[in-house]
C-alpha cells in the first residue's frame, strides 16, 4: 500500500525498543514514555502550506533516520506493520 502523508505530515517506522536491559532487567510498557525514539522516514507530505499558497518543504526527506517524541504522533497499521504519522516540527533531530 502507497501512503501519501497530507500536508506538514511525515509517516515514520520506529525502531524497536529492548524490553530487556543489559543487565537482564525486564522493562514494563510504560517505563519509557518520556524517552525519545529513533525511527526511519518512509513518507513525507508537500509541506505547510503558506498564506500565499505555495508550500514550505519540509526539513527531512524519506530514508532519513529521525529522533521523535513517544507519546506523539498517531499510530497506523498498514500491511501488517505499524508506523506513526507526526507532524514535521515534532521531529527532534535528524540522526547521521
Amino acid at each position: 500500500m502507497q501512503v501519501k502523508p497530507l500536508g506538514n505530515r511525515v509517516l515514520i517506522k520506529l525502531a524497536k525498543k529492548d524490553e530487556i536491559t543489559k543487565s537482564g532487567i525486564v522493562l514494563p510498557p510504560s517505563a519509557d514514555k518520556q524517552e525519545k525514539t529513533k525511527g526511519d522516514i518512509i513518507a513525507v507530505g508537500p509541506g505547510k502550506l503558506l498564506e500565499n499558497g505555495n508550500f514550505a518543504t519540509p526539513e527531512v526527506s524519506v530514508g532519513q533516520s529521525v529522533l521523535v517524541k513517544s507519546w506523539g504522533g498517531d499510530e497506523v497499521e498498514m500491511d501488517g506493520e505499524e508506523y506513526k504519522i507526526f507532524d514535521a516540527e515534532d521531529i527532534l533531530a535528524i540522526l547521521e
